[in-house]
Parts: C-alpha cells; sequence; structure tokens
C-alpha cells in the first residue's frame, strides 16, 4: 500500500485537517492558546499517521497506524465536542467538521477490520 494519496479515507482526512484550519482561526483570541494547538495537532495526525503507515512493509504495522488515526480523530472529536459545549463555537460552525470526522472514523474502522 504504497500510494496513501488514492486513499478515500486519507483524502477526507486532508480535507477534515484543513477545516479544522478554518475553525481554529474563529477562535476568541483568549481562547487560541487553550485549543487551538490540540486541535491542529490531532487533526495533522490522521492523515500524516494513514501515509506512514501505508509506507510500511507490513499489514500489521499499517494497521497499528491506522489504529493511531482513529485515536487522533477521537481525541479531535473531543476537541471540538468541549469547544461546543462550552459555548466557545456553536455547532453550526462545527458541523462540517463533525460529519467529515465521522466519516473519517467509520472509513478507519473499515479499513482495521480487513
Amino acid at each position: 500500500m504504497k500510494n496513501f494519496k488514492n486513499l478515500i479515507v486519507w483524502q477526507r482526512s486532508m480535507e477534515l485537517a484543513g477545516q479544522t484550519t478554518k475553525i481554529v482561526q474563529k477562535l476568541p483570541n483568549e481562547e487560541k492558546y487553550t485549543y487551538r494547538d490540540q486541535i491542529v495537532r490531532s487533526s495533522i495526525s490522521i492523515p500524516s499517521n494513514i501515509a506512514e503507515g501505508s509506507s510500511r512493509n507490513s499489514r500489521k504495522d499499517f494497521k497499528r497506524f491506522l489504529q493511531i488515526s482513529l485515536g487522533s480523530s477521537f481525541e479531535l472529536e473531543t476537541q471540538l465536542l468541549l469547544l461546543e459545549k462550552n459555548g466557545i463555537l456553536n455547532e453550526s460552525i462545527l458541523k462540517t467538521a463533525f460529519s467529515l470526522n465521522e466519516e473519517v472514523q467509520k472509513m478507519l474502522q473499515s479499513l482495521l477490520k480487513k
């Protein structure tokens, strides 16, 4: 599995990373340092680990990197839920990211089952 760019899950996770960049730009200044770095790190980790795992020579290694990506996806979801729960950003701003993230999670879980 060398060409990670052909993986739809990688493509969608790249979209998700782009979407989260837009979200952190909307954060109030007093919240940027609390959430921004964690959100950006977790969103970037998802496609990065898919790409890195695809370069490995064994399915076991690839699966391990997919699991790391899935963990980062759930971490991102938690950060976004905190933004919503704490009234920092409303659900309409986060809606696309929630939807993309859910799609990525399902794809990753499906790949892990194969």
